[in-house]
């Protein structure tokens, strides 16, 4: 475990708290832990067994708690398997293998298999868009569609704002919620007071313990992203300042033309939930279109 984080101590700390908010879960779940090339890896599902599946994949330095203020309204609709990516601060192994390479694609195939799912939709935000759509460039036959937030590997990747955080690091707690929100952007005060409390505090810890990805993400090449055939439905906000929101909005646009891609006034890199837009496309609602 100490290999994705600067000390066990630490790692231990970021798995108690993971665990707290687990307990806390909204509603009934299973829970179990997958046998997979790249170790286990965690799953919660929610919802009623026979509804249709519908798999959670969430972002860099987080896991699957990331969806709790979601799950109610999704398992009213579908069987939801919020998966915990490998590498990152949840219950799954800490493997972090070459992005470059099939093995994530490996990776959710032996999670897929082990939940006897053929073919799903897939709701995913930030790096686990990355995730979604390399696995749907590579696997189209198994992705019914996919729900994206923010994607990475589109766009360009900003580093503008990682000089102001380093000079905001250095001026303590304060300086690092200030780092926080500039980086998640307006979506954070938008929560709820005690929920954007919550939210920052648990991200505090994470960046205080977790060691983040360093290498440059991967970048889906045009004819990559023209593999995408399936329905798509992308919501990025013009404000983040961790990656090119408009440029990811163009390049669907031209690659993906039958994708729906909302690209929205004043939000940064959280999203606020949209469950009408949200639930009428996983529920089959035709897509098209910039908005």
């Amino acid at each position: 475990m100490s290999g994705i984080y600067r000390s066990e101590a630490g790692g231990l700390l970021v798995r108690e708290r993971y665990l707290a908010n687990l307990a806390l879960w909204p509603v009934d779940n299973d829970q179990w832990r997958i046998p997979t090339p790249e170790g286990e890896t965690f799953v919660i599902a929610s919802g009623q067994v026979t509804a249709p599946p519908l798999v959670l994949l969430h972002g860099s330095g987080s896991n699957s708690a990331e969806w709790a203020s979601r799950i109610p309204e999704l398992a009213r609709h579908f069987r939801v398997y919020a998966i915990d990516m490998i590498g990152e601060p949840g219950l799954s192994a800490p493997s972090r293998p070459d992005m470059n390479s099939d093995a994530y694609a490996l990776w959710l195939d032996a999670v897929l298999d082990h939940l006897e799912l053929a073919r799903v939709p897939i709701m995913a935000f930030s790096l686990g868009s990355w995730l979604a759509v390399d696995y749907a460039t590579r696997r189209p036959e198994r992705v019914d569609r996919l729900s994206l937030f923010c994607p990475t590997g589109i766009g360009r990747q900003k580093r503008g704002f990682l000089l102001a955080a380093i000079l905001l690091n250095s001026l303590g707690r304060w300086g690092k919620r200030k780092t926080v929100t500039g980086m998640l952007g307006p979506g954070v005060p938008a929560m709820e007071a005690a929920e954007a409390e919550a939210f920052l505090d648990q991200v505090l810890l994470v960046s205080r313990h977790y060691r983040y990805r360093s290498e440059e993400l991967p970048v889906f090449g045009d004819v990559t992203l023209r593999r995408l055939t399936m329905p798509v439905q992308v919501f990025a906000g013009e404000r983040d300042v961790l990656f090119d929101a408009v440029g990811t909005a163009r390049r669907i646009a031209a690659t993906v033309p039958h994708a729906t891609v909302r690209l929205l006034p004043g939000v940064g890199h959280v999203v606020p939930p949209r469950p009408e837009a949200e639930l009428a496309f996983l529920a089959g609602a035709a897509p098209g279109g910039v908005a």
